[in-house]
Order: C-alpha cells, then structure tokens, then sequence
C-alpha cells in the first residue's frame, strides 16, 4: 500500500526536471536568436551601411565558409569530441581539388572530397578505435595535414582554376550567391540527420551518456568515426568555396578556422558537454560572428581589437551554457 501510494509522487517529482530542462533549452535557443538579432539592430542604429541589402548580403556570403565547417563541428561536438583539424583539411582538400581540375571538374571535385573524407575517417578511427583523445589527435593532424598540403606543392599556391568550378562554388544561383545556398542546405540536411534519424538519437545518445549508449547497443565506435568523417567531408567543401572566391588556392587556406568554428557552434547552442546542439543554430553563431566583424570594420575598429570582440562573445557563450547546465 505504501509503495503504490508513492508512485504519483515519484512521477511527480520526475517531471519537473524534465520541464525544467525542455525551458532551460527553449531559453537557450532564443537568446541565441535574441543574441544575433539584437546585433544586427545595434550596429544598424551605429551605422545606417550595416542594413543595406548589399551589405547583408556580403555578411551571409563571409559567413558561409565558417556555416559549412560549424555544421560538421556541432556533430562532432555533440558527441562530446572537438576536430581541431578542420581549418588544415580545408587546406590540404582545396590544394589537391584545384590541382586536380586540369583533369576535370568532376576529377578535381571527387579528389577533393575524397581527402576530406579520409582526412575525416582517419580522426575518427583513431578517436573510436584506438580510444585516443580527440583533443590530442586532432592537434596533431592539425599540423600532419596542414604539413602535408604544404609538401604537395612545395608551398606554392595553384592559380588558374576553372570558370566551372567557380561558377559553382563562388556563383549565383536567382542572383543569391551559391555559397549562401551551400551553407543553408548543409545546415539544413544535418538538423533533419540531427531530428528525425537514427544517427541523429544516437548522437545525442552518445553526448549524453556514452557509457548508458554502449549499453543500450548503440555502436558508439561507429557513430563516432562518422561524424568525424561528416565534418572532414563539410571541410572540404568549405574548401572549394574559399578557393572559389579567391581564385587560388593555397596551402596555408583555412588557418585558424578550426577556432571560427568552435565559436560558431557554441554560440549556435552546442554544449561543450555533448548531448546538446543544433545545425541550424550553429548557422546563427556563423552569421552573429560574421556580423560582429563586418559591423566592427564598418566602424573603422581596428583587426586585432575585433580579435578581443570575438573571443569575448564566444566565453559568454560557453558561460550562457554553463549557467544554464546548472539551473537544470
């Protein structure tokens, strides 16, 4: 009798986390919006140039290099890992997709993105198989891979590529630039992989408790070496955009974009934590990072104190988490 009779409570008692955590994540996802639309209003009140279509439109285009690249870091992240490899597989990627296209564009492409893929898969395996720190390995394929772009062609940048090729990857599509729609369908397929797939449940599984996922028969070896290898693939395509619009590429492409893209999905809502994170919402800590350089040059302030600006909206990110990880 008296253990019936406490049920109702024990249920009881088992929701009100349960709701605490679902506001607690609500809250989280709208200061993210909150957060990129109030930037927007303040520096379109500080300088009217901010507003311009023209402008915004050179926002989004800025920002859809570091989107791409987010997007792949917010799996990864999910699953309580970090790729600080990302900014070398964009380099090394583009050096072999633009030596490649004098064999064609689908030769060059393939190539590309093939690296980018391996780059990925040998993360991954060396994470999820030999159960090495994802910290310490991809600090050292940070520089394997940033070594190796810079050994295939002796250091020196590969000029030339094909009106194709950047047609496609630095073009227009109903005058929206491709890089743009790139970035919004990249985000977009991983929230569906993220929400409504397999892959998606067990990588949030895995961030939450990986342990408790191994359990359940989740292959966690599997889910890992995956994701790794999602984010050297959206790497390489982040790649093909910075060549593209430069018209060159060069072994030193992508340096430092490994830490843009951290900022950005944590900012979107990722939790260094693992278990939480959103695509779409990295695509907003993109465009926020991206309008908070382009409002800060507008206004004349110079490059290194853009670097502090930066940096700073990234710990309140990382504290916006903490705090709310705490609450629940």
């Amino acid at each position: 009798m008296t253990e019936l009779s406490s049920l109702p409570r024990t249920d009881a008692a088992e929701k009100k986390p349960l709701k605490g955590s679902r506001r607690d994540d609500a809250l989280r996802k709208a200061s993210v919006a909150i957060g990129c639309v109030t930037l927007f209003v303040v520096f379109s009140v500080l300088n009217t140039t901010f507003y311009q279509p023209s402008n915004l439109i050179d926002i989004m285009l800025q920002s859809s290099i570091n989107a791409v690249i987010a997007v792949g870091m917010t799996l990864v992240i999910m699953t309580k890992g970090i790729d600080l490899s990302v900014g070398s597989v964009v380099g090394l990627s583009s050096m072999v997709a633009a030596d490649m296209l004098s064999h064609g564009l689908l030769v060059g492409v393939g190539a590309g993105l093939l690296v980018g893929l391996l780059c990925g898969l040998l993360n991954g395996l060396l994470i999820a198989r030999l159960k090495l720190p994802d910290f310490i390995v991809t600090l050292g394929t940070l520089s394997i891979y940033r070594g190796a772009a810079l050994i295939y062609t002796d250091g020196q940048p590969i000029y030339g590529l094909s009106k194709e090729f950047r047609a496609i990857f630095a073009g227009r599509l109903f005058d929206i630039p491709t890089p743009v729609l790139l970035a919004l369908a990249v985000a977009a397929l991983a929230f569906l992989l993220v929400r409504y797939t397999a892959l998606g449940e067990q990588i949030i599984a895995i961030g939450g408790n990986e342990e408790a996922a191994r359990l359940s028969g989740v292959n966690v070896e599997r889910v890992k070496v995956t994701v790794y290898t999602i984010s050297g693939v959206l790497s390489s395509l982040a790649g093909f955009v910075l060549i593209a619009r430069i018209g060159a590429a060069e072994p030193i492409g992508g340096s430092g974009f490994e830490l843009q893209a951290i900022g950005s999905a944590v900012i979107g809502g990722a939790s260094l934590f693992g278990g939480v994170g959103n695509p779409l919402g990295s695509l907003i800590g993109a465009l926020t990072l991206g309008a908070l350089q382009n409002g800060l040059t507008l206004m004349n302030v110079p490059s290194f104190w853009q670097y502090v600006a930066s940096g700073t909206v990234v710990i309140l990110a990382v504290f916006a988490d903490q705090w709310t990880r705490r609450r629940g």
